[in-house]
């Protein structure tokens, strides 16, 4: 059967004793001074009492295995050491680790709660081949005082699997069935019931299934069974879930010699910005959201991200960016030992149509205030600069809506209504919000009003416009509120307002109200 897995490959990391490396081997860890050939056990409360959780090598050469109780290890062992467990750490050291993986490839994804699975596909060159890549991921590993264990193969069950019972394993392509026959069948995953009823049935390893008829292990182990057999032979595709989002467009610097100087990184940043503007250009597009990875020697990474109001691939302005970024951070950039590793990627993309400017150079202006933009949210953060967007709505308070700049997208909707050259605006410039009440002598029953008396101040009305009736959204919530006619009125001082008045004059209604909305300019 053909290997539909074979186009692919993926490296399993596996951490088997990730929370006795967080305590005995990392730095500042608690334990650090405890001889290697100490047992340390990590426990957790179960049914009652403490059992041992996490075992370390040296508890498990000393037969002190998971789920034993504490009061039975201390009975078998003398002067043990005992350290609660902590997922949340674990957790947290493995999302580290995780995010170190990046400098081998972007696509990397949780396997399990001590796994990791990276798909190297077409990466493997940048490090001399995959035997180099696996060597060296896991030399840096253990370097960072780490114990791991890697496998490499076309499917990425099968690549835990091996990773799980050995180490350093490269399966060739098209040899995944082949490299998994000797495994247990516990490498299948399946509930302990069903690894009981497969011994029994004389089914041990994994050989004794692979050739067997399908339909018959289905009807008396699960089609579980059969697709998770499939999965870990390579024959059934299981495409894995990074957990970050994969760039459009990614450049970085290797250096052999870690630098720690700020001119060399804002150099670096910067020929990383010409690279990622040109991929940008070759596919007609222009970046809206920019991140910046540095990784140190020690294992650590920080990232930086700048967004753009609009799609931008000029080098300069990306790497100005940046710099208006790390300068305004709180937390500056730790530089520690050096960078060993920098990287650019574009996140957010849309198509970017050049601007020809006009005689009266508006284009010119446009990308000044887009520039202007850009800075001030890199240096006070996107989320502060705010821009506005038009509502599909007739209701005058609500056809704004004040959202970041940054998370707009397109050209954003005209904001007046067209009108015939000449003719005033239909709405003014600023509006009150809320509307401020007014006292207006009127005409009736639906007539301007004659003047009116806002902030003490009496206006005498010489001209007026309207009415313009703006009835609720009863299919909103909170459009209970009365019909409301609105007036352009202009004053003797050559004021012009904008106010409406209220509900209606009748007999058997409230007396109407009037406010003031809003000033022409």
């Amino acid at each position: 059967m053909k290997n539909s897995s074979s186009a692919r490959r993926y490296c399993a990391i596996r951490l088997p004793f990730l929370a006795s490396n967080r305590l005995r081997n990392l730095p500042n860890a608690p334990h650090s001074g405890l001889p290697a050939e100490a047992p340390l056990l990590i426990v957790e409360k179960a049914k009652g009492a403490l059992a041992l959780a996490a075992p370390d090598p040296a508890a498990l050469r000393q037969g002190l295995c998971p789920g034993l109780t504490l009061a039975e290890a201390r009975a078998r062992i003398a002067n043990l050491v005992v350290a609660e467990h902590d997922p949340a750490a674990d957790e947290a050291l493995v999302e580290r680790i995780a995010d170190w993986c990046d400098r081998y490839t972007p696509l990397v994804a949780r396997h399990g709660e001590r796994g990791l699975m990276l798909d190297i596909t077409g990466a493997a060159h940048l490090f001399q081949g995959e035997a180099a890549l696996l060597e060296d991921l896991l030399t840096r590993l253990a370097g960072f005082g780490l114990t791991a264990h890697g496998a490499i193969a076309g499917a990425p069950a099968t690549a835990r699997a091996l990773a799980r019972g050995r180490d350093r394993v490269i399966v060739p392509p098209g040899r995944e069935a082949e490299a998994v026959r000797p495994l247990p069948i516990t490498a299948l995953g399946l509930d302990a019931a069903r690894v009981q009823a497969l011994r029994r049935a004389g089914l041990k390893i994994v050989a004794d299934l692979i050739d067997r008829p399908r339909a018959p292990l289905a009807a008396r182990f699960g089609a579980d069974c059969v697709e998770r057999l499939e999965r870990l032979a390579g024959i059934a595709e299981h495409p894995i879930s990074p957990r970050r989002p994969v760039p459009a467009a990614l450049a970085e610097r290797i250096f052999f010699q870690p630098i720690a100087h700020q001119d060399d990184i804002a150099a670096t940043l910067a020929r990383l910005a010409a690279d990622v503007a040109s991929l940008l250009e070759a596919r007609g597009e222009g970046g809206r959201h920019f991140e910046a990875s540095f990784y140190r020697v020690d294992g650590a990474v920080r990232r930086i991200e700048v967004a753009t109001a609009r799609p931008n691939r000029a080098p300069k302005a990306i790497a100005r960016l940046f710099h208006e970024k790390l300068d305004a951070l709180s937390d500056p950039l730790d530089v520690g030992f050096g960078f060993d590793l920098i990287r650019l990627g574009a996140f957010r993309t849309e198509p970017f149509l050049a601007a020809q400017s006009s005689l009266e150079g508006h284009a010119l202006d446009d990308e000044a205030v887009a520039d202007l933009v850009d800075r001030l949210g890199a240096r006070f953060g996107p989320e502060r600069v705010q821009g506005f967007l038009r509502e599909d709505t007739h209701i005058p308070e609500r056809r704004a809506r004040r959202v970041p700049v940054f998370a707009m997208s397109g050209n954003p909707a005209l904001w007046q209504d067209e009108l015939e050259p000449g003719d005033p605006p239909l709405r003014p410039l600023s509006l009150f919000d809320p509307p401020e009440p007014i006292e207006a002598m009127g005409e009736v029953p639906d007539g301007p009003p004659l003047s009116f008396r806002w902030r003490r101040v009496l206006h005498q009305v010489t001209r007026a416009e309207g009415p313009e009736r703006i009835a609720p959204e009863w299919w909103r919530a909170g459009g209970d509120w009365p019909d409301r006619d609105y007036f352009r009125v202009e004053d003797r001082n050559g004021g012009r307002f904008w106010l409406y008045r209220e509900g209606f004059y009748a007999a058997d209604r409230p007396q109407p109200r009037w406010f003031l909305h809003g000033l022409f300019a």
